[in-house]
């Protein structure tokens, strides 16, 4: 009886073990490169969060301003003196050319252009060079400054009580945050639905409370390409790492638009 037992056992565990033993040895032999130690979620920053959005302000602007002819409809809704401010910002960068006179003579350029032009280096996301690991994000001109932002991560925002499930089977792009909060960084299937549903409901006229470009091959915001940067390998040490961060509540509303992030919740804009 024992024997037949310990069979038994031996024949589920010949069906099982390469379930088990891959898990095991990924675990016994982990890389200590991935682990980062954060001993309070308060000192979870490489850089302040005034770096990080006066560099989302800096980009955000110059991409507004290389878009200002299809602006108008949102320059009606801003009060005068920041519509004044950005004719005056327009007209340095354009050598003192008058803009209400002369709207037709402004040039347009790419968003990473634009990236490359105010940040001095520019991203995108390729094929990766690692084995097995799909797409990445590669620097494609310029040199990266220690401390830089270099990407966003995109994608539906959910709190930890929020339904996820149906969206989560299959994807690898859930992105859990100290906090428990979610970013569904996914741009196919049922998570690319709930996003443009999300990005729709929010819209107020012709303002747009975030970006919905990430999940087309048009992205108007280069640095919304996130969800495709890798972990690190054995053989090769990570050079960027993520840091956790809130819009605040007085964001200028003109400069949404390029928000890659948007909430599940109605009354949840965090």
């Amino acid at each position: 009886m024992p024997g037949r037992l310990l069979r038994g056992l031996w024949q589920r565990w010949g069906r099982y073990k390469y379930r088990f033993v891959p898990w095991i040895a990924l675990n016994l032999s982990h890389n200590p490169r991935t682990l980062r130690y954060v001993p309070e979620e308060s000192k979870d920053k490489v850089i302040s969060d005034e770096d990080v959005l006066g560099t989302l302000l800096k980009v955000f602007q110059a991409l507004f301003l290389n878009d200002f002819n299809k602006q108008s409809e949102i320059l009606t809704m801003l009060p005068e003196s920041v519509k004044s401010k950005y004719q005056d910002l327009l007209a340095v960068e354009h050598q003192g050319v008058k803009l209400l006179e002369n709207r037709h003579q402004q040039s347009t350029f790419k968003p990473e252009e634009i990236l490359y032009k105010t940040l001095g280096f520019s991203v995108a996301q390729a094929t990766s060079s690692l084995i097995s690991a799909g797409k990445g994000v590669f620097v494609t001109k310029g040199l990266v400054p220690k401390g830089a932002v270099v990407s966003m991560y995109p994608g539906t925002v959910y709190q930890k009580y929020e339904p996820i499930f149906f969206q989560s089977i299959g994807n690898p792009f859930i992105f859990r945050c100290l906090d428990g909060v979610l970013i569904d960084g996914n741009d196919k299937g049922i998570s690319k639905v709930v996003y443009r549903s999300c990005n729709g409901r929010d819209r107020l006229g012709p303002l747009k409370m975030s970006d919905s470009t990430w999940l087309t091959s048009e992205i108007h915001n280069p640095l919304a390409v996130g969800q495709y940067v890798n972990n690190c390998s054995n053989d090769r040490a990570a050079n960027v790492c993520y840091q956790e961060f809130d819009v605040p509540a007085v964001f200028p509303v003109e400069l949404k638009q390029y928000l890659p992030n948007i909430a599940y919740s109605y009354d949840k804009q965090r």
